[in-house]
């Protein structure tokens, strides 16, 4: 094994012992891990079969499996970006909802404030007496 696919293979498995420790320390979900866990198998496989990725670039009419590997890699960049793109869409809709869901509680508080203090009798104030003397 040239030093090459050893660096792809030693890389491949880093990758593959940094996803599963992400995962157990709970800081990435599920759903991302499995694409570069995905990934991180496949570079250790074509570290360790060279002659798969010569035969998949064969099958497939690239002439330098080199060029495949860098078009795999771009597509899987591309998948990467496209998710992500997704999930904030989605995050900016619920933020915006969240938003206007608190400025309609928060207009709702307000105008409960305000009946509550419309409502509310004045407290009732000591009656001096005539000319501010005492009765009794």
């Amino acid at each position: 094994m040239s030093r090459g696919y050893a660096f792809a293979l030693l890389g491949g498995l880093v990758t593959l012992v940094f996803m599963v420790e992400l995962l157990r320390r709970r800081r990435l979900r599920e759903k991302y891990a499995a694409l570069w866990i995905a990934v991180a198998v496949v570079v250790a496989l074509g570290a360790c079969f060279p002659q798969l990725t010569n035969w998949l670039a064969e099958l497939v009419g690239v002439t330098t499996p080199v060029n495949l590997v860098f078009f795999l890699g771009l597509l899987v960049l591309l998948v990467v970006c496209v998710q992500l793109s997704a999930e904030v869409s989605g995050l900016e809709h619920e933020n915006q909802t969240l938003a206007e869901e608190s400025a309609l509680l928060r207009n709702r508080l307000e105008r409960v404030e305000r009946q509550v203090g419309e409502q509310t009798p004045e407290p009732p104030v000591a009656d001096p007496g005539p000319a501010g003397g005492t009765t009794g």
